[in-house]
């Protein structure tokens, strides 16, 4: 099996492997981000370039460098090669503007969208945007369309990663929306007015990291940082029947996949389970769900008695120290 070295440490992996994926499985500390790329699904990575890395030496047969950075997810790691990506200031700083492209257009709308607080762009962006753009024109607009009962589309806030449109073709027969026309004025939409109305169409709302599609049964109900999530399982016959719920209160506001520590989700649910269980007595609640602590909605209360124990070792070490 072929060995890569990435930020200076070095795994073995199957053959066939991608850069990114090799990443992932050395850490987080150590994996590109990615908008566009998405594991579970059979066609995805290669449209947004925030993936970019820097490769020194292509491999133990041929040691050159590569003469531009590449897309991690659609790289194969081959035997020997050296990956830069943290360690690279030029890695970061064509990353940094990889996120000024994708801002160009994205609406700084965060305070009114549905998806701040578990928005992958705003993340990308904290960590890697310009405190100001340097683009002087309007900003793209779309027409508002109507493409369903239950998702909500803002084109103006969509980055164009393809998502959803492989998550239709993955999971149903018929895809019915996809992306229109070219070059800027591309847009996702319906072909002939049509509605996404099948019955595991909810999911393009989970694989969506901005917020471009989002649930009209949840839309402008609470902030995620004020909800709590639990992980609940229920016996369908249509889907695996797991599911997180986001509580305030004693009220389901809204129910979603269960997403892993890369924000992909594990099991796909139909649109019963999503949009019409919100009884607490439909489902069978096995506990509070497990939020990355770089997240806004672990900030609340989910592992208190951790955060206390480690914020007083923390104070014990510091007097200690004077």
């Amino acid at each position: 099996m072929p060995k890569v070295t990435i930020d200076g440490v070095e795994i073995e992996v199957p053959k066939g492997t991608t850069i990114l994926q090799a990443a992932r499985m050395i850490g987080k500390h150590v994996a590109p981000p990615a908008m566009c790329y998405y594991s579970k699904l059979d066609v995805s990575g290669g449209y947004c370039r925030t993936c970019i890395v820097r490769v020194t030496k292509g491999s133990a047969a041929n040691p050159n460098p590569m003469p531009k950075p590449v897309a991690s997810c659609r790289t194969e790691v081959m035997d020997g090669m050296v990956v830069e990506n943290f360690t690279s200031e030029q890695v970061l700083a064509d990353r940094k503007g990889v996120v000024e492209f994708l801002l160009l257009n994205h609406p700084l709308d965060c305070p009114v969208c549905d998806q701040a607080g578990e928005c992958s762009l705003q993340d990308l962006g904290y960590e890697n945007g310009a405190e100001k753009t340097r683009y002087d024109f309007e900003r793209r607009t779309f027409e508002k369309i109507d493409i369903g009962p239950k998702i909500q589309l803002h084109m103006t806030r969509c980055i164009l990663c393809y998502r959803c449109v492989h998550t239709a073709d993955q999971l149903t027969e018929k895809r019915v929306h996809g992306v229109l026309n070219r070059g800027e004025v591309s847009e996702i939409s319906t072909y002939i007015a049509a509605n996404i109305d099948n019955e595991l169409s909810g999911n393009v709302i989970d694989v969506c990291p901005v917020g471009a599609l989002t649930d009209k049964t949840f839309r402008f109900k609470s902030r995620v940082w004020f909800t709590k999530p639990v992980d609940a399982h229920r016996d369908c016959k249509k889907c695996a029947g797991k599911v997180r719920l986001w509580f305030k209160g004693e009220e389901v506001l809204r129910v979603t996949g269960r997403k892993d520590q890369w924000g992909e989700v594990i099991d796909w649910i139909c649109n019963e389970c999503r949009f019409d269980r919100k009884n607490l007595s439909d489902w069978i609640v096995e506990g509070p769900s497990r939020i990355d602590p770089h997240s806004v909605i672990s900030q609340n209360q989910y592992e208190l008695a951790k955060l206390k124990l480690d914020t007083g070792e923390q104070l014990k070490k510091i007097k200690e120290k004077k």
